[in-house]
């Protein structure tokens, strides 16, 4: 059963809430935040991507790096820049984004949960990006970003959700530069919250949609803060991570492309030739294609734009990984066809989320980059929860959700108070 637990939530003032607010520390590189940064000082960017106050090209996981963390953080709070409320709350935290709006309860999930299985993830995570948040938590004693979750809509959830933001003003209200629309209300009543903890105990399953990696290290953390206190009862601010839950409903994922850099040694005409063993093979010409359903492709090659349709019997509709797109793609494409083995460590292949467009995959063919594009039609929430709830593990870059959270509209403190 999960946890939901509130919180004393450290914030901006309202008037800071907008400037203080960025985007997450891993949708941009370190020149990317410097310059989104540049002339705010109150953006969380100097907390999250603190190599942005230091000399240009410095390791972003050197000790310098974490300490100018802790060290901007600790400016922030002495600054009144964030300040930390005087009692236990859960907040909502809505996002509107092309004309469809998603409500999030935040508050602190349990490590236990992540521990037992009942915050299920669909992704591997990496030891080396595992290492570095966890010191980015231990360094400022604090979740300085949550981690995107969701789980099967509950309708009294929904309905709570919907009476209090009908019936309050937010503590928050701005339009980000990506014209994502940002609201943020407290949760006053504590007979509202006690419902709302009582109703998510009653949840079997969360899923990790964005942040394994947040995940994985505050996991750590809770058992690294456990193993060195030998008074330690269960309920310290250790046993807990910040994270933002939303109805499964509510949510968008959107598509998650490829594009490879070489042919393996086959013309653009090889290529299509080979294809057709298991797709149908449709030329679209030169306007974009977008595909359509599951199972469809587009290509865009030598100027061209392809729609790759598998056949039937090339996938397994019962198996809740062969079915993918992304499988499909790597099983009859990338690997027998473009030698592309592991595309996690392949340097012949880059992956673009669609929020840039197919456009961006017709531009880096078109400038040479990049030979070939291939486009995908977007996993469902369902086949995402299903291949949680199987224990499966998705394929690298199958998920990209959008919009993406705000950081710093509320942190998590691990110190008692």
């Amino acid at each position: 059963m999960a946890v939901l637990k509130p919180f004393k939530g450290i914030r901006p003032p309202a008037e800071l809430a907008s400037r203080v607010a960025s985007r997450p520390y891993d949708v941009l590189n370190s020149e990317e935040a410097r310059k989104e940064a540049e002339g705010n000082p109150y953006s969380l960017l100097h907390i999250i991507k603190p190599e942005i106050d230091l000399e240009p090209g410095i390791d972003v996981h050197s000790e310098s790096v974490y300490e100018k963390a802790k060290e901007n953080y600790r400016k922030f709070l002495e600054n009144g820049w964030l300040r930390q409320d005087e009692r236990d709350y859960l907040y909502i935290y809505a996002q509107t984004w092309r004309g469809r709006t998603q409500y999030g309860l935040v508050g602190c999930a349990a490590v236990d949960d992540y521990l037992n299985g009942v915050i299920l993830k669909h992704e591997l995570t990496r030891p080396d990006k595992e290492d570095d948040r966890m010191r980015h938590v231990m360094v400022n004693n604090a979740n300085i970003e949550p981690v995107f979750f969701t789980y099967r809509a509950v309708s009294e959830i929904d309905s709570i959700v919907t009476a209090w933001v009908k019936e309050h003003d937010p503590e928050y209200d701005f339009m980000a530069a990506d014209k994502v629309r940002h609201q943020f209300w407290v949760i006053k009543d504590r007979q509202v919250s006690e419902r709302l903890v009582e109703l998510f105990e009653a949840i079997p399953h969360t899923y990790v949609a964005d942040g394994h990696h947040r995940t994985a290290a505050a996991a750590r953390v809770g058992l690294e803060e456990r193993k060195n206190n030998p008074n330690h009862r269960g309920d310290e601010e250790y046993n807990f991570f910040l994270a933002v839950h939303f109805p499964h409903d509510q949510l968008t994922i959107i598509d998650y492309n490829r594009v490879v850099k070489d042919l393996n040694g086959m013309t653009p005409a090889e290529l299509v030739e080979k294809l057709k063993a298991g797709f149908e093979v449709v030329e679209k010409g030169e306007e974009i294609y977008k595909p359509a359903r599951l199972h469809e492709f587009s290509m865009y090659l030598d100027g061209k734009w392809y729609a790759l349709i598998a056949r039937t019997g090339t996938y397994d509709d019962q198996d809740p990984i062969g079915m993918l797109d992304v499988t499909i793609l790597s099983e009859q494409v990338l690997k027998p066809l473009l030698g592309i083995e592991d595309l996690r460590r392949s340097e012949r292949i880059d992956f673009v989320g669609g929020i840039r467009g197919l456009g961006e995959l017709k531009r880096r063919v078109d400038s040479g980059e990049m030979a070939v594009a291939f486009a995908l039609y977007p996993v469902s929430l369902e086949q995402l929860m299903k291949i949680a709830d199987t224990g499966n593990i998705m394929p690298p870059k199958t998920t990209w959700f959008e919009p993406k959270l705000r950081s710093g509209l509320v942190i998590h403190s691990l110190d008692e108070s």
